[in-house]
Order: structure tokens, then C-alpha cells, then sequence
């Protein structure tokens, strides 16, 4: 047995610095904080291809992998002993007098980690951020639009490929790490430390745009709970002279200047899009939506400022509502006349589709954005799952829960879009003409309207919507929130509440534009530009970085510690080649045409083009700045900048029982 004396503070790699030393308790302390090994800590022998012990295994430690440094259990004496045995014949280990109380204090400051109250807590969370509007109003349109049943096949193969091995890749990397999308490439890959800047800054333009959707969903609830529904009547005082009602009138005659109670409900009265000339004036700010805003904001922060063990609590509500009424919508939509109609328009394969490029871009977008990856939000919700928890599984039950919502979300629209070319005697193909939130808040909308039962079912489905858009903004900000606390825990460690508040807060005032009369112009904006290309270079780094400088062969070792097996060959080309071509396959089809934007009769003028990727570079600019900054702030020549950068500098600190480990 070696005695050690001294007190050392374990060492990044790459590192110069010397062994500290200390002989009490005041100085073992750097920054407020206990030294990594002060003492507290006996060594444990390499043994690199050892698979981590399970739970049940923990008693027997043994050897351990990957260089790990072990703290020792407070149980053990102050003696320079474990459990009365000495262990100066043991030549694996180097044993050092420690003290209870400084361990104790040690695990606790540092090591400890907020962990879900239960499994399925986590299940929800991650299917309710999954699962939000764009699955009921996104996916339905893109599948029509691109061959009906026909788009499945694309859809499929992007997601086996492309959206699970994204996913999956993720979730392991959270859990493995324990830590959020900033201070996770410490461990990984220091030089792209500024991808983590980059999705906190997204996230933000997400929450200043979606959000105000969910305001729209709250306004419409609020005048759901009448006996007649006002969007279904032509003699309120926002209504025009082109108002027509053809649902209580079957003699009316629809003219192409004819205009429905519901859009002129959506558009004079929630949005008063017609106070705005565009983008060059937006005009006031709408009262009645901030109020609704201000409301969902403190809905917001009360479900997420103590952690993840409260808004666990309150998914139970908001990811699984949602599945009550959509299958309530489902049914009374398959009763009603003409809903054969929208079902066949829906699922009727177009095969000749498949030759286009667009339809395969599509089919990549939709899975992308419909599974997440790339928002920080994974990561967090995983860094606090055990170790051994089976982020395998999760990945394929999430992802599977996701793609079968957004198939039957299909049918309840176009259940309801068919009955309303039923009514209108049009075609499906003339009624499905509206897009993005339109769908919802005109075409679905009416429909309802014109329903038996409209009040109930109008209710319920506004309400279904809010909470699909709260459980997406609980998670996007909860990236955020552990990004933050696990990058500067000195500073917001013991203040989350507070830094809760002021995020919150500079969300609301980044979310004014979009409550302005031409909001409505503002939140298309955002979609398009803000988060679309940025998240998708974002993630592509992301896949580079993790693939081929922290080293596939790596990961694999890291996810063989916490699952017991290591990912077949099938994960490793995805995750080496094909997810990095699927990502910049859409970032090259969305850079060569730029979506040419339209809102109701405005069309954007060219400079929008600029200013929206403007928007989109504002983020994703982070990554080379820190990379320029890492690199000047490094001492030594460039290729040993360049080496240290790449290189791991802090720990994975794994937990195993009464023992937290170090992965070097």
C-alpha cells in the first residue's frame, strides 16, 4: 500500500497543472468547492473493457473501466482501512485516510443529482415534448401534399435512418454524462462547446414565437364556453360584408371573395391582422393576448421552477389529455357524413411522388422536427434518468408513440375536412387549401362549430391543444434551465427559482412582437428562419463531434457501461455516416430554395429573406466564435491547441452506489 500524504485535485487531460497539496480541511478547497480528491479517496486499477457493474453487481466492485477514480464510502473508517480489513496487500488500490464528514460533504455539494421520482415520469415528459402541434397541423398537410399513403414509405425510411439514431444518440449521451447541452462538451469535445450556446439561444426564439400559439388556443377557449360558438354566426361586430355562412344556409352561393365566419373570427377579431400593413408595421400590441400570454407564462414557471420532480407530476395531465381527445375527436369524426372522403384524399398513394426530391426532403424535415433532437431538451431529461436505465428501449418506445400520434392525427383532420367538402359540395383538395395554424384555427375549427355537441368538443379541443404546446415549452425551457445550472452552479446551483423567473421573463419580452397586430406575421417568421436551418447545423455538428472526435468506438463503450450491451453495427454507420448525410442532405435543399413565404393575401417581400437568416445565423454563429476563442485562449502551437480542444477535460462522474466514479 502507498501512502499519499498529499491532497490532489485530479487532473483534465491535457492538463499542466501540478499536484496541490493540503493539510486541512480549509485548504482542500478551490473556488468554494471540495477538491475532486482531497483526501476522501482511494484509487482503483484500469480495466478498460470491463462492462459497468449493474446494480445488483455493485457489492463487488472489483476493478473498474475507463480510468475511474473512486470516492470512498462515508461508511468506510478514517483509518486507512474498509470494514476492519487492511488493505496493504492489495497492490490495485491506493488507499488514503479520509474523514465521514468531509465525504459526506463532498457527495453532497457535488455529486448529487436530481433524479425522476419514477420512470414513467420520464416516458411522459419526453413523449409530451415530442408530441406537440406540429404533429396535428404539420404532418396531416405534408402527407397529402406529398402522395398520401405513398409519403409513408420516405417517412419511414427517414426515421429508422435518420429521426431514431438521432434520438437514441442523445438520450445516451444525457444520461451518460448527466449533463446539460453546454457543460456536456467538457466531456465530449471542448471545441464545440459553443453548440450548447447556440441551442440555449434557439430555444429562446422558440419560446418568444410558440408560445403566442398557445395564447391564440387559450382566446378561443375562453369563447368556447358558449351555447352558440361566435366564429359560426356572420352578424358580430368584427364581421364584413364578405362573411358567408353556407353551414345554416345550403341555398348560399360561395364566391372567391367570400370569406367564412371562422377565418374572419381568426383574423379581424384574435389576430386584428387587418390593423398591420406587414412586416414594416406591425402596429399595436393586442391586450387580449398578452393577458392570455402573461397567464400561460405563470402556468409555465409554476410547473417547472422546483425541477423536473414537479413537472413530472404534471405531465400526467398535459401528454396524456391530449390522447383522451384525440381519440374522442377520432370517433366523431368517423360518424360523420363525407368523412370516407378526407381519408381517402389522406392515404390514396400518389407513387409517382416518390421521384421528386422535395417529397423525400419533406418526409426528412417532418421526422427531424417531429422527434427533436438537437434542442438541448433530450439531453436534460435524460441527465437525470439512473445510470443503468434503459435509454434503448425509451428511445424506440418514444419515438414509435410519436410517428403512430402524427398518423392518427391524419385521420382526425381529415375526417372533419372530408365532411366539411361534404357540406360545401367542393372538393377535399379545396378545403384543405389552409396550412399551419390555419388548419386549426379556421378549417378544424368551423367544423366543430358546425357539429352536434360543438361546445363540448370545442372546449376539449382547444384545451387539447394547450396542452400539447405547454408540454413542448416545459421541456424547451427545461434544456435551458439544466444547460445553465450545470454551467455555472456556483451562481444559480441554489437559485433555480429565481433564474426560472428571469428566463421566463425575457422569453415574455422577446415574445412582444409577436403580440403586435401582425404577430401572426412575425410567429411565420420565426418558424421558418429562427429555428429550422440553425437546429439542423446545430445537430449536425452535434453527430460530427460526438462520431468522429470523441470516437464511436467510445460512445459504444460508454452506452455498454450503462446498458450492458454495446450498440450493433446497424447504430454505428447511422450514427458515423448516414445521420450526418440525412442532416446535411436538408440543409442543403433548404439553403438552395428558400421557402418563399405567404400569410393569408400578404406575401413577404425579398428582404425578409435576409433578415430571416440573419435570425437563423444570430444562434448558430456561437459555435465558430467559441471555436476561434478556444483556440486563441489555448497555450502552445496550433496542432497542440488543436489537440488539447478536442481532447476531454472534465470527468464523467458516474454514481455506484456509495461510490461516485470519475470516467477519465
Amino acid at each position: 500500500m502507498e501512502r499519499k500524504p498529499a491532497c490532489n485535485e485530479s487532473p483534465s487531460l491535457g492538463s499542466e497543472k501540478e499536484p496541490l497539496t493540503c493539510r486541512t480541511r480549509s485548504e482542500c478547497k478551490k473556488d468554494g468547492q471540495l477538491l475532486r480528491n482531497c483526501k476522501p479517496s482511494l484509487r482503483l486499477s484500469e480495466e478498460l473493457n470491463k462492462v459497468h457493474p449493474s446494480p445488483g453487481e455493485r457489492a463487488e466492485l472489483g476493478p473498474l473501466p475507463n480510468k475511474y477514480l473512486a470516492v470512498q464510502s462515508p461508511e468506510a473508517p478514517c483509518n486507512g482501512t474498509r470494514n476492519g480489513v487492511d488493505e496493504s496487500s492489495t497492490q490495485t488500490l491506493t488507499v488514503i485516510p479520509s474523514c465521514r464528514a468531509e465525504v459526506q460533504h463532498l457527495q453532497a455539494e457535488v455529486w448529487e443529482r436530481e433524479t425522476w421520482s419514477k420512470k414513467i415520469d420520464f416516458l411522459l415528459s419526453v413523449i409530451g415534448y415530442a408530441v406537440d402541434l406540429g404533429n396535428v397541423w404539420r404532418f396531416p398537410y405534408i402527407c397529402y401534399q406529398n402522395g398520401g399513403g405513398a409519403f409513408l414509405i420516405p417517412y419511414v425510411i427517414m426515421a429508422v435512418f435518420g429521426g431514431i439514431p438521432l434520438f437514441y444518440m442523445e438520450l445516451a449521451l444525457g444520461q451518460y454524462h448527466r449533463s446539460g447541452c453546454i457543460s456536456i462538451w467538457r466531456k465530449i469535445c471542448p471545441l464545440f462547446k459553443g453548440i450548447g450556446y447556440a441551442i440555449c439561444i434557439i430555444a429562446f426564439y422558440v419560446a418568444s414565437y410558440y408560445n403566442t400559439i398557445i395564447a391564440w388556443a387559450l382566446y378561443y377557449l375562453m369563447f368556447s364556453f358558449r351555447g352558440e360558438l361566435p366564429w359560426t354566426s356572420c352578424h358580430n361586430e368584427w364581421n364584413t360584408e364578405n362573411c358567408t355562412n353556407y353551414f345554416h344556409n345550403s341555398s348560399v352561393t360561395w364566391f372567391n371573395n367570400s370569406i367564412s365566419p371562422a377565418e374572419e373570427f381568426y383574423t379581424r377579431l384574435v389576430l386584428q391582422i387587418h390593423k398591420s400593413k406587414g412586416l414594416q408595421e406591425l402596429g399595436g400590441i393586442s391586450w387580449q393576448l398578452t393577458l392570455c400570454l402573461l397567464f400561460i407564462f405563470t402556468v409555465v414557471y409554476f410547473s417547472i421552477w422546483k425541477g423536473v420532480k414537479t413537472s413530472g407530476k404534471v405531465v400526467w395531465v398535459t401528454a396524456t389529455f391530449p390522447y383522451i381527445v384525440l381519440t374522442l375527436l377520432l370517433i366523431r369524426g368517423a360518424t360523420l357524413p363525407g368523412a370516407w372522403r378526407g381519408v381517402i384524399f389522406y392515404l390514396q398513394p400518389k407513387w409517382d411522388k416518390l421521384l421528386t426530391t422535395q417529397v423525400w426532403v419533406d418526409a426528412a424535415a417532418q421526422i427531424f422536427f417531429s422527434l427533436g433532437p438537437g434542442f438541448g431538451v433530450l439531453l436534460a431529461f435524460a441527465s437525470y434518468n439512473k445510470f443503468h436505465n434503459n435509454c434503448y428501449q425509451d428511445a424506440l418506445v418514444t419515438s414509435t408513440v410519436n410517428c403512430m400520434t402524427s398518423f392518427m392525427s391524419g385521420f382526425v383532420i381529415f375526417t372533419v375536412l372530408g365532411y366539411m367538402a361534404e357540406m360545401r359540395n367542393l372538393e377535399v383538395s379545396e378545403v384543405a387549401k389552409d396550412t399551419g395554424p390555419s388548419l386549426l384555427f379556421i378549417t378544424y375549427a368551423e367544423a366543430i362549430a358546425n357539429m352536434p355537441a360543438s361546445t363540448f368538443f370545442a372546449v376539449i379541443f382547444f384545451l387539447m391543444l394547450i396542452t400539447l404546446g405547454l408540454d413542448s415549452t416545459f421541456a424547451g425551457l427545461e434544456g435551458v434551465i439544466t444547460a445553465v445550472l450545470d454551467e455555472f452552479p456556483h451562481v444559480w446551483g441554489k437559485r433555480r427559482e429565481l433564474f426560472v423567473f428571469l428566463l421566463i421573463a425575457v422569453c415574455f419580452l422577446g415574445s412582444l412582437s409577436t403580440l403586435t397586430f401582425g404577430g401572426a406575421y412575425m410567429v411565420k417568421l420565426f418558424e421558418e428562419y429562427a429555428t429550422g436551418p440553425a437546429v439542423l447545423t446545430v445537430v449536425f455538428l452535434e453527430a460530427i463531434a460526438v462520431s468522429w472526435f470523441y470516437g464511436i468506438n467510445q460512445f459504444c463503450r460508454n452506452v455498454k457501461e450503462m446498458l450492458g450491451f454495446t450498440p450493433g453495427w446497424f447504430w454505428r454507420i447511422c450514427w458515423v455516416a448516414i445521420c450526418p448525410l440525412f442532416l446535411l442532405f436538408i440543409i442543403c435543399s433548404f439553403l438552395s430554395s428558400p421557402p418563399d413565404l405567404r400569410l393569408f393575401n400578404y406575401k413577404y417581400p425579398n428582404w425578409t429573406v435576409v433578415l430571416g437568416y440573419s435570425i437563423g445565423t444570430s444562434s448558430f454563429i456561437c459555435v465558430p466564435v467559441y471555436m476561434v476563442y478556444r483556440l486563441a485562449s489555448t497555450p502552445g502551437s496550433l496542432k497542440e491547441r488543436f489537440i488539447k480542444s478536442i481532447t476531454p477535460e472534465t470527468a464523467t462522474e458516474i454514481p455506484m452506489g456509495a461510490i461516485h466514479m470519475n470516467a477519465v
